[in-house]
């Protein structure tokens, strides 16, 4: 059994995203005491793996959808994975903004979408 390629791209990006989210954001709470090149090194190994996930991602998913139709599908995952981030790893308060961020991007994706719907 074969993955529809938009499923695939969807996991890969869903991957990427955790990696991409602890290189952007893990180093606040875990190397705030070190210096910012230190961080940046850091980032930069971690965020390796994210692209090892996220480059064939794309090219996977392009094969089925427009860019425009990645990019929009790349930042409800982004936030999919950085809601939880936040509060669970980073201890951030769960706030409405977050919803009204994902009702806007709901908007966002309908219009990249609706000819496939």
């Amino acid at each position: 059994m074969t993955l529809p390629p938009v499923l695939i791209s969807i996991l890969l990006l869903v991957c990427s995203n955790v990696f991409m989210t602890f290189a952007w954001y893990a180093h606040l709470k875990e190397l705030n005491h070190k210096p910012w090149l230190i961080a940046a090194l850091v980032s930069w190994g971690i965020a390796l793996f994210e692209y090892l996930l996220q480059v064939p991602a794309n090219r996977i998913g392009f094969t089925v959808l427009s860019v425009g139709q990645l990019k929009i599908m790349q930042e409800v995952i982004t936030l999919t994975v950085f809601v939880p981030f936040a509060v669970l790893y980073l201890k951030e308060p769960l706030k409405l903004d977050y919803l009204w961020a994902g009702l806007c991007l709901l908007g966002a994706v309908y219009f990249m979408f609706r000819d496939k719907l």
